[in-house]
């Protein structure tokens, strides 16, 4: 199977917002709402008797409909044409208004990446139609906190991105705090934070409420309590703890179930462990003897199929099958050399999203084969994956991707 490389080595690294736009800590989410443009996308584009149309020759409905679709690497360049250009394209919280409101919806890949020799943490921004990059305001957040112990979820139909807990390096100190960035308005505020400082916990969406679970609290010891924020209310509530404290390698909904696993770790002195929340009846149970000792890596939900790429097996790709209690593996060549560990992955509908080292990117297309069957007595792959690797500026050599969320707008 071929190969599809896209070069991007050449393409600078945009802005995707004001770079001014800082976080204030009193910034409430009814004042910012009334801040924002009307959604009738008309209205703040309905010329006056003096000015020209935003296209010469066509409605403005229609060419409207025309600039919302420019990428916005193009903005800087086309905001000059005219007076009204410049409104729509220089404000990238009414631009992405106005796509909302007019039905457009494009998938940013967003990565917490860190710098490997100052530890600076940064997102950086990936346009998925486009391919290319992209930076929004800074997250505020303590300087010495560990990448990895945020637990980051992603509401695509919001638009919008979580932030929740962590740890501070030095101390060994969970937080409590919950960070929302909002892709509409291009910028973070401070949640509600959660009733449990926590880090290194599974973390998931279902129903449009966030559920978290497990972690470390403070002198490492593992938690078994979970809880579920309502993002509109703002309001976390305690829902039935998991039944044994453990803290989270990875997590997964699937069929509106949250799966938790602690992972595998060297040496093996024990089975790894694992438990699934049923919110509809607030009940954890364990997980399949079978489902935990496969689950050897990071994974994404396809077609309600536990997909993982695994850390022990030359990074290939393996699928559970939840009716036959198994685990196979999926057919196709491997994953591009040049992603290493550690990595960060997500889900594009039947895509998945790698970004390693460096911040190098492959997308994993995957399709069922023809034919192909399930069951125990079924020999072939159910599935099938090819990579496309995706290049990027040299200037990201020296980052580390710790999460991925994929957003819609």
């Amino acid at each position: 199977m071929r190969r599809v490389r896209v070069s991007s080595h050449q393409s600078p690294v945009h802005k995707l917002g004001d770079s001014q736009m800082k976080l204030t800590p009193k910034f409430r989410l009814a004042a910012a709402a009334s801040a924002l443009p009307s959604p009738t996308p008309s209205s703040d584009f309905e010329p006056s008797s003096w000015e020209t149309p935003l296209i010469p020759g066509l409605p403005d409905d229609a060419a409207l409909n025309c600039l919302l679709r420019l990428p916005v690497e193009a903005h800087e360049a086309c905001r000059l044409v005219c007076r009204r250009w410049h409104h729509l394209l220089a404000d990238k919280a009414r631009f992405f208004t106005q796509r909302k409101a007019m039905g457009f919806r494009s998938p940013w890949l967003f990565t917490l990446a860190f710098h490997r020799c100052t530890g600076k943490i940064q997102w950086k921004v990936l346009d998925l139609n486009h391919l290319t990059w992209h930076t929004i305001p800074t997250m505020p957040c303590r300087d010495r906190a560990c990448p990895g112990g945020f637990g980051c979820v992603a509401i695509p139909s919001d638009g919008t991105l979580l932030v929740c807990g962590g740890l501070v390096s030095d101390m060994d100190c969970p937080l409590h705090l919950v960070l929302k960035y909002d892709i509409y308005k291009n910028r973070w505020t401070v949640m509600t934070r959660m009733l449990s400082a926590r880090s290194f916990f599974a973390g998931g969406v279902i129903d449009g409420q966030v559920y978290v679970a497990g972690g470390y609290s403070t002198d490492q010891f593992e938690l078994n309590s979970a809880e579920v924020l309502d993002p509109v209310k703002g309001v976390w509530q305690p829902v039935a703890s998991m039944g044994m404290n453990m803290a989270s390698s990875d997590s997964a909904v699937i069929s509106g179930r949250l799966y938790v696993t602690e992972g595998c770790a060297w040496p093996f002195f024990s089975l790894p462990r694992g438990q699934v929340y049923d919110p509809k009846i607030d009940r954890w149970e364990a997980m399949s003897v079978v489902m935990r000792e496969g689950w050897t890596g990071l994974s994404v939900v396809i077609d309600e199929r536990l997909f993982v790429i695994s850390e022990y097996e030359r990074m290939k790709v393996k699928v559970y099958d939840q009716e036959t209690d198994s685990w196979d593996s999926v057919n196709g060549p491997p994953m591009p050399e040049r992603i290493m560990k550690p990595l960060s992955v997500s889900c594009l509908d039947s895509k998945i999203v790698v970004v390693g080292r460096g911040l190098q990117v492959a997308i994993g297309h995957v399709k069922r084969q023809p034919g192909s069957g399930s069951g125990a007595n079924n020999t072939s792959s159910s599935y099938l994956i090819c990579w496309q690797d995706v290049d990027v500026p040299r200037t990201f050599s020296d980052l580390t991707p710790s999460s991925s969320q994929i957003l819609h707008a």
